[in-house]
């Protein structure tokens, strides 16, 4: 019988406490909790993102419920729902942000060689957002609309792994354009991002960091074409052109050349136009990077499914971002989990499987491996024998 550790206190093993203990410091130099720690809070929350805990007494009943085996878990806070809203209402939501951020510097590193479809030896990012509708009334800082609140989740998705790079949250009202004011770009990184972003000032200064942008020209587009160069029309590109802008707004703020693109999808019978200011990439290599760009709209419906970040057991400011940026946490958590076990199951399987054994003291491989095990017994030999001759 295996005598040690609980599934949970095994996948917990994986966060790297030194950092966790510099991100709490960083942030709360003053005030140290005793009796209930922000590493509490971060596994209580953690456990509530793994197993669809619904409100905050429902995680107090659960955890209760297994008082004996919290130490085990690596919860030593007495767990009482009021102590736990306090914590996600008062304690600083960038704790939980930075060491988001130290786990995906980590699955970065794991996933470096991972497969996305495209055969290209640089980074490749996606960018997009999301919308979380909120009630006005009880989230008034999270304007919107009129009678409407919500916050954007702005996501930076690296295409190896589908690992969130950057996340900045935001209210309803913030363009998805003015994200490009904040975002450093990578030199030699690729960023794949829909007409939204089209603001050639910013995609400029992307330009000038050496960094390559693909996204999809505007309706009311205006170029003179400069060079046109031979395409294999088979493969569903029309047109690989050099041109310049011609609107007097958009070339002074864009005054190099850039490429276009047309390409028709056959699958959905639809046509579209790229831009990009990478001429050494194939035509057909850049529509395809385009179409790597349905990752992220992939990413944010697994997390809007299978987390909790569509409802919240808080209503200020500081508790929202405090369960998004936990929940991110996790979802980098189960990918760390996947590529240092080496399994084969998707994230949504890891999930499900933990999600009912968390408490059970078995190895982590052992509960998340397929199980091969089949019946021995012939048909014959299902009746027991009670005399042997």
């Amino acid at each position: 019988m295996y005598a040690g550790q609980f599934v949970f206190s095994q996948i917990m093993t994986l966060l790297p406490k030194h950092e966790f203990n510099k991100c709490v410091r960083r942030y709360q130099s003053k005030y140290k909790p005793k009796k209930f720690s922000c590493l509490d809070q971060f596994l209580c929350m953690a456990f509530a993102q793994l197993t669809y805990r619904e409100s905050l007494r429902d995680i107090q009943a659960c955890l209760r419920a297994m008082q004996t085996k919290l130490y085990h878990m690596g919860i030593r806070g007495h767990i009482a729902k009021s102590t736990l809203a306090d914590a996600n209402e008062n304690r600083d939501w960038r704790i939980y942000a930075d060491f988001a951020q130290v786990l995906i510097a980590k699955a970065k590193r794991l996933y470096a060689a991972e497969d996305f479809g495209v055969e290209l030896d640089t980074s490749v990012y996606a960018l997009d957002s999301t919308t979380i509708d909120l009630c006005l009334s009880l989230f008034p800082w999270a304007r919107f609309r009129k009678t409407k609140g919500a916050v954007k989740l702005h996501t930076l998705l690296n295409l190896r792994g589908s690992i969130p790079e950057f996340i900045h949250i935001s209210d309803g009202k913030m363009h998805d354009v003015n994200i490009l004011n904040i975002l450093l770009p990578e030199a030699g990184a690729f960023y794949i991002m829909d007409r939204a972003y089209v603001d050639f000032e910013r995609l400029y200064s992307m330009n000038q960091a050496r960094a390559f942008f693909v996204t999809r020209a505007k309706k009311n587009f205006r170029f003179k074409r400069r060079y046109s160069h031979p395409v294999d029309k088979t493969t569903g590109l029309q047109c690989d052109q050099t041109m310049i802008l011609t609107g007097f707004y958009p070339a002074k703020a864009y005054p190099d050349p850039l490429r276009r693109i047309r390409y028709y999808d056959s699958e959905i019978h639809k046509r579209f136009i790229f831009l990009t200011n990478n001429f050494d990439l194939s035509a057909l290599t850049i529509a395809q990077l385009y179409k790597a760009r349905w990752h992220v709209e992939l990413f944010f419906k697994w997390i809007k499914q299978h987390l909790r970040i569509k409802a919240f057991y808080g209503t200020s400011e500081n508790a929202v971002k405090t369960q998004i940026w936990i929940a991110v946490s996790v979802y980098v958590l189960v990918a760390i989990l996947r590529k240092e076990y080496r399994l084969d199951q998707s994230l949504y399987t890891i999930l499900q499987i933990l999600s009912v054994t968390l408490f059970e003291k078995s190895p982590v491989l052992e509960v998340l491996a397929p199980s091969n095990y089949k019946n021995k017994i012939a048909s014959g030999q299902i009746q027991l024998n009670l005399f042997d001759f």
